[in-house]
């Protein structure tokens, strides 16, 4: 595995089998900028071409905390550049900024202009949409607690762990005067509803991480020193899935389901149709015929053969089982 990513000394890694542990480093404060920022797309360019990756884990390095919250300097001095404007000028900077990195010659001429600041907040939100994007699995371990783009960067994981203890999370964005720019406002509102979330934002008070359990902004508590035993096993157990089906489900559940009803179901039949014919699938669908004929009912009712396949991802085939 390329592992260059971790030169940056923001993130070292631990492979354990198919599961690699990812320890965010933000020095004293815990404290995420750009350089992590950069670091987290350089990994997600090397494990995404890696068939061997099946689940990532990010923990924090700091004793107390997952991600502190985001460098406030950063945020600053990236606010400071940029001229104040209203609603539509800053809907065009956004775009502007967006399509300026895409192209590596104007993105590399407008790196000291107003534009930078957000072409490094529009690098941040390609990583975090890669994430939702691709097959691999990926677990918050939180160890402590995550405020602002720390919370954030959990939201966007697809398990969220957090460990027992006087922790907390939340999103205080506004008592600096700012909203989260993190997807906070977007996967917040999709994972705790829109009402609570709202008022999250609007107060600025941080959960506990029992609360956050409660309200579903966290899947489980576990004691601190269990918190990366519980997730590596939950990674080996998600990410013994099927890649491809992995992603396409991530697609539909995160893309389609803020689309209208009609616009989900549509990405949800594309995804079908991309996935059926897949080698895996059709080997799996035959073997679960071939199963069905051979045993006279259907294998997923079986509860021994329900219980195997779902500690081994998928149905497992036998030595020569095909459908008639």
């Amino acid at each position: 595995m390329d592992m260059s990513w971790t030169k940056s000394g923001y993130l070292d890694a631990e492979i354990r089998g198919s599961v690699l542990i990812v320890r965010l480093d933000g020095g004293q404060h815990a404290l995420m900028g750009v350089g992590m920022s950069d670091a987290l797309a350089d990994m997600l360019d090397c494990i995404e071409q890696d068939a061997a990756v099946r689940a990532v884990i990010f923990t924090g390095k700091h004793p107390e905390r997952f991600i502190g919250h985001a460098d406030v300097r950063w945020l600053q001095e990236g606010g400071k550049t940029i001229p104040r404007v209203g609603s539509m000028i800053a809907s065009a900077i956004a775009h502007t900024s967006k399509v300026a990195r895409s192209i590596p010659p104007l993105a590399a001429a407008s790196s000291a202009t107003p534009l930078n600041g957000g072409m490094q907040l529009d690098k941040l939100h390609d990583s975090f949409l890669r994430m939702n994007r691709c097959g691999i699995i990926f677990i918050a371990a939180l160890n402590g607690s995550a405020l602002g783009l720390g919370c954030e960067f959990a939201q966007v994981s697809d398990v969220r762990l957090m460990a027992e203890g006087n922790f907390f999370i939340g999103q205080p964005e506004i008592l600096l005067g700012i909203n989260p720019g993190g997807g906070g406002t977007q996967r917040l509102t999709r994972l705790v509803g829109s009402h609570r979330a709202l008022m999250m934002m609007l107060e600025g008070r941080p959960v506990t991480a029992a609360r956050a359990l409660e309200i579903g902004l966290v899947d489980e508590l576990v004691p601190p020193d269990q918190l990366i035993a519980r997730a590596v096993e939950l990674a080996e157990y998600l990410g013994s899935r099927p890649r491809g089906a992995i992603a396409a489900i991530k697609r539909a559940v995160y893309f389609g389901g803020s689309m209208p009803l009609d616009a989900g179901l549509h990405l949800e039949n594309a995804e079908f149709i991309m996935r059926a014919p897949s080698a895996v699938a059709q080997e799996l669908m035959l073997e679960y015929l071939g199963r069905t004929d051979k045993d006279g009912d259907l294998p997923f009712y079986n509860p021994a053969i329900l219980n195997e396949t779902l500690k081994n991802g998928s149905l497992p085939l036998s030595d020569k089982v095909s459908s008639k």
